[in-house]
Order: structure tokens, then C-alpha cells, then sequence
């Protein structure tokens, strides 16, 4: 009779995913390029916020200051941090395009769609983490330079005040994703950093043209100012509600997201 042979077992899906999950996120932590983007992050923010709340109330009046956004000032930082992060989601893809080790990366894990989604997900908790605590350093800092019992004073049990601070983090991680779904589309550094910052910066600055009813009505829907409203506690009237304009942006990066799943799986490496 002769003998029979069996097949090994094939791993399950469970075990392959937690293993290329553990592989990118050691790839991302190694990249030297990752540090200096968080670091950054922490650092525009904080460094920004300490400044202006060092230097800000000296030159506004008492009605300015009982009527500014001082939550939103003490995130200005926010500004120069979103260049970092968004770099960030564009190179966790298109470092591996450029240095063509992307091959070797396909050729171990042919499956895909499941490790762009190992690698969305190492960014997503890294971009988190990070922008968790560089919104809360930036806000606590912005408090602590204000001078005693100044009327820009707030805590974070005041109304919208936390969720203008955890907004803010929400909105430099979508950044990222939104980067990294236009890399994943153009598998070019230096293309998706361009359509990235003007996608977020043009159609603001062209929207500023338009007849201020026009304005109202489609500005309002661009990304960076449908972005912004989430770390807004006083928002313009015109603007969306701030989760409203969340879930706006949020589209904005789940339709590069999207494309970028679809092309991945009908390009060659």
C-alpha cells in the first residue's frame, strides 16, 4: 500500500496578520525619517503653544480675550505639525517604493491588501499616540505660560474643550492616513506630498476669491476647513458643526484610502 503524504497545515490568517503587523511596525520604527516627523510634531506644537501663550495676551485687549478661541490658539502649532504628520502617512508607503525593497516586501506577503492594511494600522496608533500627546502637551503648555487668572484660562472640563484637544489629534491622524492613501494611489514621495498640501492649502486659498456667499456654501466642505472645525470650540457660523466637518475630512481620506486598496492589488510592484 503505498504511503501517504499530508500537506502541511496552512497558517491561519490570524497568526500571518499579527506577524506582518509586528514586521511594519518594526519597519516604521527603524526608518529614521519617522522620528524626526514625531518629533516635529511634538515640537511645532508645543513649542508654539508655549510661545503664544507666553507672548499673545500682552497684545489683545480685555474684549479680544474674553472672546477668542484661546483652545483653538493654544493648537496654532497645528499648522506646522500637520506638514510633519502628513509627510509621515506619504513615506510610511512610498519609502519602500523609492528604495525598490517593496519587491522583496510582496514577495513575502503576497496578500496585498492585507499588509496596506498592517501598514494603515501601525501608522494610524502610531500617528495617535503621537498626536494624542503632542494636542495635550501643546494645550497645557498654552495654559501655563498664561499669566494668573488671565481670561483665556480654561480646563479641560470646560464645555468642548476636550473635544477640541482630542479633535485636534483625530485630525493630524486622518492627516496621515489621507498622506498615506495618496502615496499608496501615486507610489511617488514627491508626487503625493505635492497633491497632499494642495488638496489641503489650494482650494482654501481659491475659495478666498469667490463672492463671500459662495464662500459660505462650498468652503465649508473643503478639507482643511471641514478638518479645522473639530479643534474649534466657538466655530464661525457658516462653518460645519464640528463633527459634522470631522466626518467630511474623514471622507476626504477614505476615498484615497479606497483607491489606493483598489490599484494596489492591479499594479505590478
Amino acid at each position: 500500500m503505498p504511503a501517504t503524504t499530508t500537506a502541511p497545515p496552512r497558517a491561519g490568517l490570524a497568526p500571518l496578520f499579527a506577524g506582518v503587523l509586528r514586521s511594519e511596525a518594526r519597519k516604521l520604527a527603524t526608518v529614521r525619517s519617522t522620528t524626526w516627523a514625531l518629533l516635529a510634531v511634538v515640537a511645532f506644537n508645543v513649542i508654539t503653544a508655549a510661545l503664544l501663550g507666553a507672548l499673545l495676551p500682552g497684545h489683545l485687549s480685555a474684549h479680544q480675550k474674553a472672546t477668542i478661541d484661546s483652545v483653538r490658539i493654544s493648537l496654532g502649532g497645528l499648522h506646522l505639525s500637520q506638514v510633519a504628520i502628513g509627510l509621515l502617512g506619504v513615506l510610511a508607503v512610498t519609502g519602500e517604493y523609492g528604495s525598490g525593497m517593496i519587491r522583496a516586501t510582496l514577495a513575502a506577503v503576497p496578500q496585498r491588501r492585507l499588509l496596506l492594511t498592517a501598514k494603515a494600522l501601525v501608522l494610524t496608533a502610531t500617528a495617535a499616540v503621537t498626536s494624542i500627546a503632542a494636542c495635550l502637551a501643546a494645550y497645557l503648555a498654552f495654559q501655563s505660560f498664561l499669566p494668573a487668572g488671565d481670561a483665556m484660562r480654561t480646563t479641560l472640563a470646560d464645555p468642548g474643550v476636550l473635544r477640541a484637544v482630542t479633535g485636534a489629534a483625530l485630525y493630524l491622524t486622518v492627516l496621515a492616513l489621507l498622506g498615506f492613501g495618496l502615496g499608496t494611489v501615486l507610489r511617488s514621495g514627491a508626487g503625493a506630498v505635492a497633491v497632499l498640501f494642495g488638496v489641503l492649502f489650494v482650494p482654501t486659498l481659491l475659495a478666498a476669491l469667490l463672492p463671500s456667499s459662495w464662500q459660505d456654501t462650498v468652503g465649508r466642505y473643503l478639507p482643511m476647513n471641514a478638518g479645522d472645525t473639530i479643534y474649534t470650540v466657538r466655530p464661525e457660523a457658516h462653518m460645519l458643526a464640528p463633527w459634522t466637518g470631522f466626518g467630511v475630512f474623514c471622507l476626504y481620506a477614505a476615498a484615497a484610502l479606497t483607491a489606493g486598496f483598489a490599484l494596489i492589488g492591479r499594479r505590478d510592484a
